[in-house]
Order: C-alpha cells, then structure tokens, then sequence
C-alpha cells in the first residue's frame, strides 16, 4: 500500500497555494510568515512537504525545525537547533556563525547558557530596544543576544538565497522557542525570509499558552493565518483510491465516511483492510491517548455521550451521569476547552470526530455499553419529544429490550417514509425483520404479518435502486406464503417481483413471475390485482417477444383501468404499448404520452410518473431534440429528488439520459457535474457515475484511468448490467484511440458487442457505436502498416476490423426486422460514421462517406460532430481540396477549445501542421526554418521511400552525401530511423504540401 505522504498531494491546492504565495513575497524580497491551523492528522504535515519541494524548486532554500512533546521540561530552542542542522553542518553556509559565541552552543545542540548582559561584538549596548519600529520591547534576560545572532544568522544565509524557515507543531514548542519566534517575526521584516509555522488548533485548549502568542502575532504586518480544514469528500476518495490500487469502491465510500476529511484516518482505516468494523487498535490508542488525560468525571461524560449518539443534549447526560451539577459543568467545560466535544449551533454536544466516539464506544466494556444504552432508553422512553423513534429503537437494541427496538423500528421507518428518506426507511424496516423471529408476538406489535413486512420492504429496496435486493426479499416473501396462501396475496408478490426482475435484465424470469400472477387472479370479476397483473405480464411479453400475449393483456389491463378508475396502471400500460409497437405514429405515441403523464400526476404514483417523464424524454432524445429531451429530463430528475427516490430505476434512467443529453448538447462542466452528483449510488446506478467518463475522456482528465479501473471492478458482480458494460466499453475504446493503441481498442469492441448481442438479441444498436469508434484506430493501424509495406499487417488489422463491421451490420438488420425503421437519429449517425471508418479501413477516405457521418451527427451531438469534421478535413486534403479542408478543421477546432477536448484538438492542430492549413489563430511551421533547401529536397524523397543511392541519383550527388542529409534530417527531428523521421516531419507539418509519408 502507498502512503497518504508519498504519493501526489490531493485536494489542497488552495492551501499550498496561499504558502506559495509567501514563499514568492520572500524570492522578491520581502518578509512574509503564515501560521498553518488543523487538526492532528488533517495533512499538515504532507502540504509542508510539497511547500518544501516547490520552494526548492524555485531555488529557496529550506529549513525545518521539529517540536517535540517533552512535557514540562522541553529542552529550550529546541526546534531551531533542529532547523539550524545544515547550517552547523556545513560552516561554509554561514561563516560568521561559527565565532559567535551565542551561536555556537546552540549550533551545537548544547543548553544555550548565557550572562545576563553580554556585549555585542561592535560594542553595541544589547540592553536598549532594537531601532526597527517593529521588533519589540526585549526584557533583558540575558537572551537578547542570542536572538539577535539568529536574526544575524538567517539574514546571513538569506543574502545568498532566499529562505524559507518551516516549523512543524509549535503546539509543543518550549517558552524560549516562542519567545524567539515572536522576535524573529517582528525582526525580519526587510528579509527575503518566508516563515511557516504549524500548530495542532485541536490541541490548543483555552489555557494553552500559545494561543496569545498567536494572537499577538497575526496582528503583525505579513502574518496569515492559514486553516487546514478537512478534506472533501471527493479529495479523499481520490487519496484513499491512491492509497490501495483496486480498492473496491464500497470501502472507498465507508472510509470516506468514517474519515470525515482527516487524511491520516483514512490512511490507517485502509491499512487496517476495514469495512464498518472495529478501528485498527493503533489509531484507537492514538484517539484515546487524549481521552485518558482527562479526569474521570470528564471520561465519564465522553462515555455518555459516546453511547447517546454522536450529538447529545445536557439534559440527557444530566440524566444518566449521575453527577451533581458543578461536577457535570466541570467535566463537560474540560472535554469542550480541550476539543474533544464541540457545541453545536442548537447547543447540543457532539464529538469533534466520529472516529474519536468509536474509539471511546470501543474501550467500553460489555456490560458498561448495555447498562449505559439502557439509561439513555429509559429517559428517552420517560421524557416526551426528547428523542426519535429511530434513536429508541438504537438504545432498546443496545439494551438488549428487542420487543421495544422491533415497535421503535417501525415507527422509524415510517416516519422516514413520511419525510421522503427510502434510504432510512429501509435501513429501519431491516432493522424490524432481523428482530422478528427474536419478539414472540411480533405480528400483533407491527399490525401485520411479516409477508407484508417484507413486501414493504422491498418497496422501499426499489425506491432507493437496490433491485437485487428486493428481488430477494421478494422472493423471501414468496417462500414465506407457500403454496396455500391468499391467492391475491401471492399474485401481488409475483408481479412485483416480475417487475424487479427485469429491471435486473432478468427478462425469462420476469415473463415467468408475471405468468404466475396472471394465474392466480381470474380476469372477471375486474380487480385492481388483476389489472396490475395484466399491466405487468403485457411489458414482460413484449420485452421476450411474445406480442400476442402481451397485446391481449395490455388490451385487458387498459379496458380494467378504465372501468375501475386505476389512472396509474393506465399510464403504466399506456407507455408499455406506445414504446414497444413498431411503426407508431409519432404525432400519436406523443399525444398517448401526454395523456398518461396527466393520469400519472392525478394518481399521485410518483414511480409511474417518473416512468412517463422518462419515456417523453427519450422519445425527444431518439428524434434527436436534444433540447426538449433536457426539458424533460430535468423535470423528471429534479421530481425524482423532491420526492426521495432519485435513485429509483427510472429515475437512475432519466439522470443517465440527463447526463448523455448534456454532454451531446456540449455543457461538459453540467454533464460531469451530474454524473457525480452523489458520492454514493446503488450499484444498478452504477452506470451514471461511469457516464462521466464521457467528458473525462474527452479532455484527456488523466482521472479517466482512475474511473475506468472502477467500473470494470463492477461488472463482474453486475454481469447483467448491460449498460455499466457498454458505458465503460464505450470509454476504453476511446481512451485506446486516444493513445494510439489499436489492439485494445479492438479487443474491447468484440467482447463487448458480442456481450450486447447475448443479452439484448434483437435490440444492441449500441454495438454500432462502439465499432465504428473502434474502427478509428484499426484504420490508423492499417494505414501505418500500408506506408510500412507490411503486408500481413495490413490484412491482419482489415481482416479484424471487418469483423467489427460485420457485427455492426448485423445489429442494425436485426433491429430492422424487429422494429422497422424506426432507428432513432444517433444510431443513424453512427451508421453513417461506421460506413465511412469502414472504407477507411480498406484503403478509401471517401469525401462524400465523411460529410454524410459529418451531417448525420449535425442534430445536436456537438463533439461528435466535430470528430466528423476532423475526419472529413482530412479526406478534403487528400482530395487535394485545401480550402475546404481547412474550413473543416478550424469548425473542429472551435468546438475542441470550446469543449476542453485536448485529444481532438491536438489531432486538429496536428492535421493543420501536417497540411499546412490556412487556420485562424493557428500557425504551421516553415519547413525552411528547420531544414535546409536541399535538406528538404532529401526529405521529400525519404518521403517516397527512396534509398540513399536513389535520392543521390535523382538530386545528383553522391550516395555518400545523400546519407549526410539522411542523418542530418534524423538527428533534427529525434527519429531513429527514416520511416520515424518521415512520420515525425509529416505530423509537424515539415513534409511538402500533397507529400505521401511512405
């Protein structure tokens, strides 16, 4: 494992920047000083470290000095003997201190033992104040001169190079060490000296003796003072991800939420290997070591606290401490002035750190922890209003009262359910079901059985995305009721269950659970059950295929709704048909859409609802209005959030779409931002964090790696999700064309298309996409083997890449036989790129193929349309058309800098280079500026693949000087060999205009 200190500096790039800054005021002369403020283990250390680094680099020298916890009796000065080292080291550096005779025991790190006055060596009375208006008053206690030396001393050495003096945990410094501090920031105010001191603020309780020193000292001119906060989230995804390659992304996301920013704690939860479990026991003695310190009565309040939750109110640890009341102000003033408790804004206590709580709850014994979960049960049981149901249930369990933590649970988990929180109300009603086999009369606490215990539960399972699970709840349910069960009961469970299932690309096992619901419920007398059935077997047979059985239930399901008034069902049935007939009506898919969305919103089914938003939102995005699809994804996305379930599969769906739309519109910043809206998302959304790599690829974001490695960490534990797979597919397929690696490129492509093909057989359009950006690279690798004279490779690299094409064929006759013409305005787009990477391959880069795939993607996909331009800039200068070529690049060019896309425009500028393009804003390079006129001459004919003898023959000079020119022209490009030479002259533009590099 790396450590947190060792590998690139992560999310403080404010900080280092605001030292940096002083650094820069002491290069150009002028004395400048920060106090650097964090808690211990926020990263002070490791932002000094670069601080270091970088000042170096900018040709600042560095000293640094360590204070060291020695109690009561710190050895004096000690952190400038430590940070005046080099300087004792090597006299040459300071050739005056050697003499000095304050100087020299400190160099020396002896005890600094001085007369009360001594006398400077020019005769100078050290007793009178300094004349500089900002030193202050010194008492003359015999150190004046010793001060003044170092002042002498680092004046000295910053006269040769400008100085940067680092103190690490003033905290523990020693009274004198203070006292020379203070005097050093005062005295060097005309220095180019940079001071940099840190100090633990968690350590500074309000009688620690540093704190008016620094008061005293940020009043003085030049003095910041700087706050280490914790770390974002985000920045400690990324250490920890560092930390521990592969890291499975669920301890990533449970470090990051236990760490709370605190880069330490995060590194020593990873090299414990933890996931929720106990700390690793040596940042548990770290955490504790402050505890320990404190007196019993306080120990005693921290526990109470640490039991009662991570915020408590007074009132409580009044309650259950059992001290009188000067004793608790007592204990309570100790563990806040010494930060181990903060007070929060509604006064309440709570624990400056979750993990500092988890030591403390760890260290408690086993009987202590129950006795104490049972007082804080009791007085929450006892005092109306003074704790949640959520808290009851908690301390009844900790208390081992399980009767009262399964009734507290549900009352939990439905007051979650009535403030919109799935999460939390899942969370509660598993809480309810591990207690129910341990309370005898459990059914008679809860006012139901537990089958519909768990069907509730899988309900809110759905809600929050976590499909897997409530297929095996819901299943769990099945197996509870048996065969001679409630036949409505058992035919509700199947058809949610047939709904769970294919949103886990289940579809057979979906089509099968719908099967049965449909049999257990007879069609006359109409039913709500019946109807939901119908609703539910008529989507399942559409998705296998079966069209007359699912046109006889969507015909049953509608004409039930009607009559029983189910305005949701309705809907539900209503998109199912519209979406998956053939040949519709698109004026009257939209109108039946409109229709169902109004019958949605009256129903009050939020989940049909957002079904509606999402199918009006495609149905825009397939036509390609690209503007109206983000009407309606956002709509869709921000009902989703006000209602708590935006992690629900439609709503995953619609925030995916959401996210694609963004990025198609060329609002990169708002995709991405989308794509990591939140830190943590159920698995079978997994797909939407990944769609950022569709900007972070694009830009070249080297974080793109990082990502990558992610989701294919998922996919096999998510082998169904099919659109994780072709997202990330998608994505290293063009980071393989970016790098120029064709292989992978390919690779990928087939494994991926022929998974999509398995999967969805008469539906992967998506494999179009992927080989014709796969084909973008095999092409550059048949090409390159075509100038080499390699023949086999050239029929190696065609032969593979028309199996792509063959493939992609293929997906879009199946598609056609299925649904018509009805392939939405992308696919077409990327028919008409694959077509055109298709003759590419073979040897032809067709002018009319390129505008077609250029016009294709003019709908609104801004990027790709750009790449389009690109390729048809190129095949306009090979047709020798170099008006247009160069209007195609420089429209590729505005978008690639508009966008940040640095690949795509590094291509164009490449392109502009090797052609010789007319541009604006971009210049080529004169080839008379690197080579000489016969250079050049020598160059063309390499070009042609000449030999030496040859080119002599032609120019006609001798072979000997021919290879002169060849070496000459090698040795200015950096090439090993002619045919890199000519590629390396032919990407900068060096070769004639029209000049084949063979």
């Amino acid at each position: 494992m790396t450590r947190w200190d060792e590998g690139p500096l992560v999310g403080r790039a404010e900080e280092l920047g605001r030292l940096l800054a002083h650094v820069d005021r002491a290069a150009a002369g002028r004395a400048s000083a920060a106090l650097l403020a964090g808690d211990a283990g926020v990263g002070k250390t490791r932002l000094l470290d670069e601080l270091s680094r970088r000042a170096t680099e900018r040709g600042v020298r560095v000293l640094t000095g360590h204070c060291v916890d020695l109690g009561d009796v710190g050895l004096p000065y000690l952190p400038f003997v430590d940070l005046l080292r080099p300087v004792a080291a090597d006299p040459e550096l300071a050739p005056a201190a050697a003499a000095d005779p304050a100087l020299a025991a400190l160099l020396a790190g002896r005890p600094v033992a001085l007369p009360t006055v001594l006398p400077a060596a020019d005769g100078r009375d050290l007793s009178r104040p300094l004349p500089h208006r900002a030193a202050p008053q010194p008492v003359d206690d015999g150190r004046l001169q010793l001060f003044e030396s170092v002042a002498a001393l680092l004046c000295e050495l910053a006269s040769k190079d400008p100085l940067l003096l680092v103190l690490e945990d003033v905290h523990w410094a020693d009274r004198s060490s203070r006292d020379l501090l203070r005097y050093l920031l005062a005295r060097l105010v005309d220095a180019p000296v940079a001071v940099v001191a840190s100090y633990r603020s968690d350590d500074l309780h309000r009688r620690h003796p540093l704190r008016p020193l620094l008061a005293e000292l940020v009043r003085l001119p030049g003095v910041e003072r700087i706050e280490v906060a914790p770390l974002p989230d985000a920045a400690v995804g990324e250490l920890v991800r560092g930390l521990a390659g592969g890291i499975p992304e669920r301890v990533v996301e449970d470090v990051v939420a236990r760490a709370e920013g605190n880069a330490f704690y995060a590194e020593e939860l990873v090299a414990a290997g933890l996931e929720g479990e106990a700390l690793p026991w040596t940042l548990t003695d770290v955490l504790l070591a402050r505890v320990e310190q404190r007196s019993p009565a306080a120990q005693q309040v921290l526990r109470i606290a640490a039991v009662a939750g991570r915020r408590v109110r007074h009132e409580l640890v009044a309650a259950v401490g059992g001290l009188d009341d000067g004793d608790l102000e007592a204990a309570l003033a100790e563990a806040v002035h010494h930060y181990l408790l903060v007070v929060s804004d509604d006064g309440r206590y709570r624990f400056r750190h979750a993990l500092l709580r988890e030591a403390v709850l760890a260290d408690l014994l086993p009987g202590e922890r129950v006795r104490l979960h049972a007082a804080v049960a009791g007085y929450l049981a006892a005092v109306p209003g003074a704790g949640t149901a959520a808290e009851r249930a908690h301390h009844a369990r900790g208390s081992n009262d399980l009767p009262a933590a399964l009734t507290a649970s549900l009352q939990a988990a439905e007051d979650a359910c009535c403030v919109g929180a799935p999460a939390e109300q899942l969370q509660h009603l598993e809480a309810a079901l591990a207690l129910w086999s341990a309370v005898p009369d459990a059914a008679e606490r809860a006012g139901r059985d537990q089958a519909d215990l768990l069907l509730e539960t899988a309900g809110a399972a759905r809600a929050v995305g976590e499909l897997h699970r409530a297929v095996a709840l819901l299943r769990a349910a099945l197996d509870l009721l048996g065969p001679d069960a409630d036949p409505v009961l058992r035919a509700r469970v199947h058809y949610t269950l047939a709904q769970a299932m294919v949103r886990v690309e289940d579809m057979a096992g979906a089509h099968r659970e719908s099967s049965a619901a449909m049999a257990l419920v007879p069609a006359d007398p109409p039913s709500e059950v019946r109807t939901w059935a119908a609703a539910t077997h008529a989507r399942m047979s559409y998705s296998v295929g079966a069209f007359e059985q699912a046109e006889a239930a969507a015909a049953e399901a509608l004409g039930a709704a009607d009559a029983l008034g189910l305005d949701a069902a309705w809907s539900d049935i209503a998109v199912t048909q519209m979406r998956s007939l053939p040949g519709a009506d698109p004026a009257a898919v939209r109108a039946r859409l409109d229709e169902a969305w109004v019958r949605a919103r009256r129903s009050g089914d939020v989940d049909v609802e957002i079904r509606v938003l999402f199918n009006l939102a495609t149905v825009a995005y397939e036509a390609g209005r690209i503007a109206e699809a983000l009407d309606w994804t956002r709509q869709g996305t921000r009902r989703a959030r006000d209602v708590g379930i935006e992690w629900s599969y439609y709503a995953a769906e619609l925030r995916h779409l959401h996210v694609t739309a963004l990025f198609m519109a060329g609002d990169w910043d708002a995709s991405l931002a989308e794509a990591d809206l939140l830190a943590r998302v159920p698995e079978m959304a997994a797909h939407v964090r990944a769609d950022g790599l569709l900007v972070l690829v694009g830009r070249g974001d080297p974080r793109a790696r990082a990502r990558l490695d992610w989701a294919w960490g998922l996919i096999p534990r998510l082998d169904a999700h099919i659109l994780l797979r072709l997202v990330t597919g998608g994505a290293e397929i063009d980071l393989a064309a970016v790098n120029g690696d064709a292989r992978t490129a390919l690779d990928v492509a087939l494994e991926v298309c022929r998974r999509l093909q398995l999967q969805w057989q008469d539906d992967h359009l998506g494999v179009v996409r992927l080989a014709a950006t796969a084909l973008a690279p095999v092409g550059d690798a048949a090409d390159a083997a075509r100038r080499e004279g390699d023949s086999a490779a050239v029929e190696r690299w065609t032969t593979s890449g028309a199996e792509l094409v063959r493939i992609a064929r293929g997906a879009v006759e199946v598609y056609r036989e299925h649904y018509g013409d009805t392939i939405g305005v992308e696919g077409l787009a990327w028919s008409a790129r694959l077509e055109a990477e298709a003759a590419r391959l073979e040897g032809t880069l067709s002018v009319e193929l390129c505008t077609a795939a250029a016009e294709a993607f003019g709908f609104g996909h801004v990027y790709e349309e750009a790449r389009s331009r690109l390729r048809l800039a190129e095949a306009l200068l090979g047709a020798g058309d170099r008006a247009g070529a160069s209007e195609q690049a420089a429209s590729a060019h505005e978008v690639a800098v508009r966008l940040g896309a640095m690949p795509l425009r590094s291509a164009v500028e490449a392109l502009v280079r090797r052609g010789r393009l007319d541009v604006p804003g971009l210049r080529s390079v004169d080839a008379a500026a690197v080579f000489t006129p016969r250079e050049q001459s020598v160059l063309a004919l390499l070009a042609q693949g000449r030999t030496n003898r040859q080119i002599g023959a032609e120019l006609y000079i001798s072979e000997k000087t021919a290879s002169v020119h060849v070496s000459n022209i090698l040795a200015k490009l950096g090439a090993n060999g002619r045919t890199e030479a000519v590629a390396i002259a032919a990407a900068r533009g060096l070769l004639p205009v029209g000049e084949p590099s063979a």
